[in-house]
């Protein structure tokens, strides 16, 4: 009689769990659920930390206006990669541009734009070539101000930009990450690229020069006229004999102008 509910009593302990191990009861949450959470956090951090923010997260200029950005879209442009490009090829793109305005346009408008182009052939073909030559230049400054633009605002600590439009102009401070990136690009990239143009605006300033003075020794050789032409006032339609066998009256008691 007493062996069954001795065995329902066993039975009962057995098969019902306590309140706190019941899997509703929050007692039992609390501890592990709170616990292993905080331990995934911490086991995930060890072994995942979380990366850094770029430097261009914490940057409050637009991406266009950004220097770095700035530099890898001019670098691309046109003709500003000539200057950063190979020096070989660089020189023969600023020699074909010169050769072929000097050719297609310069010598033309020198040649049939003047009177007597023929009985000057010298002239005509240096004003030719220095047309080029000035065309060159002009390309070459337009390069060299736009590398130095970018150039300053690289080497620069501050980054000056507009959110919406003119009127309301920024000044941002550069981090010291993005400092010594933006110092180091303009240094090593980008000055390389503004001493090539320097010696490449001498070289044509002097080109310039030497053209110029070899046209101002044309012209002083022909501003003295020979004996020959200065007795007549307009070569080839007046002379003194002339004017004399058709008006002698006018002549009349002056010297001999041939003397």
């Amino acid at each position: 009689m007493s062996t069954t509910p001795l065995f329902r009593t066993i039975t009962i302990t057995t098969t019902t769990a306590p309140r706190f191990l019941s899997p509703l009861s929050p007692h039992r949450q609390l501890p592990f659920s709170s616990s292993s959470s905080s331990f995934r956090i911490r086991s995930s951090s060890r072994n995942n930390p979380m990366p850094a923010p770029a430097p261009e997260t914490q940057c409050p200029v637009p991406r266009d206006q950004q220097p770095i950005n700035e530099y890898n879209s001019l670098s691309a442009s046109f003709p500003f990669s000539w200057a950063a490009g190979d020096p070989v090829e660089y020189a023969s793109r600023l020699f074909a541009l010169g050769a072929s305005f000097a050719v297609l346009v310069g010598l033309p408008v020198a040649w049939f734009g003047t009177v007597g182009a023929e009985s000057e052939p010298m002239k005509r073909v240096l004003c030719g070539a220095s047309s080029g030559v000035l065309v060159v230049t002009f390309a070459v400054v337009r390069m060299y101000l736009g590398w130095a633009y970018v150039g300053n605002r690289l080497l620069s600590a501050t980054v000056e930009y507009e959110e919406t439009g003119w009127y309301d102009g920024q000044i941002w401070v550069k981090t010291a990450e993005v400092l010594a990136r933006d110092r180091l690009l303009g240094s090593f990239s980008v000055k390389p690229v503004l001493n090539r143009l320097k010696i490449t605006l001498v070289s044509l300033a002097t080109s310039l020069l030497v053209f110029a003075v070899i046209l101002l020794n044309i012209n002083g050789d022909q501003s003295y006229p020979s004996k020959e032409a200065r007795d007549r006032v307009i070569p080839g339609v007046y002379s003194d004999e002339s004017a004399k066998s058709f008006e002698p009256d006018a002549f009349c008691g002056e010297p001999d102008l041939q003397q």
